[in-house]
């Protein structure tokens, strides 16, 4: 089989870059591995259509952290605005809500993919519509070095196109179709790639939570607290929200905002420190105050809950990680209320992860993303390597990387006939 632009991976960076083309009027054949296309989208938005964010450019592109450069070039053509001109375009309105995130009006993200998979299919100018091809695992090229080889329900197929687009997701959420296994077929024809790692992911905390914690709060949330953490170079993170006890460590979006942060220091030192402050409103000497107050009678647990507020989950991990000697010092006890360290050892597995880090070097692409090592192919989305927090700016960056993409395969189709 030959054609046009074979784009593998029918995600929102391989979906938007069919986009681009096909208005342009250019044939696209999409190939994806899964039955349909599009299955993290729609599993992202089960509980919420988090598009973009409404917060300033500036602060927007530093989400990006360090390759906030190459993301914020992308983003000057295709930002949080024009994510939502563009679902409007296709009759889905958005609003902002309190928190400055994002969404489609009726929370859903199955209304927004069917209208796009219907202009795909159905161009408004009437040209070629995009061609699907489901249940096409690609394998990676045949011997000639140029003709694209997919594992079918009918046996293997090969495919010869003029240029090739490649969104293959990174390596989080494996069932759904990102698996990483392209890492080993771009690195054998000489493409940098860095190593795939879990981004917006929880963490295993040293010597794991006992038993008891364990069986009562695994799954309870730690609401309205905050944490710090930071690196000997002086990289610090400090934030309030909220997380979640696991069986063996945190996550949710608090330890999600700082995971890249903590996933690098335990590579580079073997260990973190996420300090937790579980009450961010109160000053340390009105803790030290309260908890000195006496207490006549009640228990200790009475007295807390009382002065302080702090029962269920909060008050456990104080007993958790304190210790009875040190829960029965009022010194150590207020100090511990503001700052309490958590010693976390390693980040969950990467399928487990929101989101990867790692994949195709910037460096090893063109303006266009095409690779330097491979002309005519081009990255796209989640495989290219950056991570960012959500809030939208996953989603904002494949969107916005799949249009540069797209033009960048016009640009090398004019130039090359």
């Amino acid at each position: 089989m030959t054609c046009d632009v074979a784009i593998i991976g029918g995600g929102p960076a391989g979906l938007m870059a069919a986009e681009v083309l096909s208005a342009a009027g250019v044939p696209v054949d999409l190939y994806d591995a899964m039955p349909s296309v599009g299955r993290k989208f729609l599993l992202a938005g089960k509980g919420g259509m988090n598009l973009t964010h409404s917060e300033p450019a500036d602060r927007f592109a530093g989400r990006y952290g360090e390759r906030r450069q190459q993301i914020e070039a992308l983003l000057a053509d295709f930002g949080a605005a024009e994510v939502r001109a563009w679902a409007l375009g296709l009759g889905i309105e958005t609003f902002v809500g309190s928190s400055g995130r994002v969404f489609p009006t009726d929370m859903k993200a199955a209304p927004l993919l069917r209208a796009w998979l219907q202009r795909l299919r159905h161009p408004p100018g009437g040209g070629p519509g995009v061609r699907f091809h489901m249940r096409h695992r690609w394998l990676g090229w045949a011997g000639d070095g140029r003709t694209l080889r997919f594992e079918t329900p009918s046996g293997e197929q090969p495919v010869e196109a003029r240029a090739v687009l490649l969104a293959l997701g990174g390596g989080s959420w494996a069932r759904l179709g990102s698996n990483g296994a392209w890492v080993p077929l771009l690195a054998a024809r000489g493409v940098a790639v860095a190593p795939l790692l879990p981004a917006n992911c929880g963490f295993d905390v040293a010597g794991g939570w006992s038993e008891h914690f364990r069986s009562r709060f695994a799954g309870q949330p730690f609401k309205n607290v905050a944490i710090r953490c930071g690196t000997a170079q002086g990289t610090a993170f400090e934030r309030q929200g909220e997380f979640v006890a696991t069986q063996s460590g945190v996550e949710g979006s608090l330890v999600y905002a700082a995971s890249a942060l903590l996933r690098n220091q335990i590579i580079q030192e073997g260990h973190a420190t996420l300090v937790l402050d579980l009450l961010p409103a109160w000053t340390a000497e009105r803790v030290q105050r309260e908890v000195t107050h006496p207490r006549g009678s009640r228990s200790l647990s009475s007295h807390l809950k009382s002065r302080l507020g702090l029962d269920g989950i909060k008050s456990a991990v104080l007993y958790e990680r304190l210790g009875k000697d040190a829960m029965n010092d009022p010194v150590r006890l207020a100090e511990a209320i503001k700052s309490l360290p958590l010693s976390l050892v390693a980040a969950r597995p990467i399928d487990e992860a929101i989101s990867s880090a790692g994949g195709v070097l910037f460096e090893a692409l063109d303006s266009g993303l095409m690779c330097e090592q491979l002309p005519g192919v081009f990255c796209a989305g989640e495989m290219l390597d950056w991570e960012a927090p959500t809030g939208g700016y996953l989603l904002t960056a494949c969107l916005a990387s799949g249009r540069r993409a797209g033009q960048g395969v016009l640009h090398w189709l004019r130039r090359n006939g």
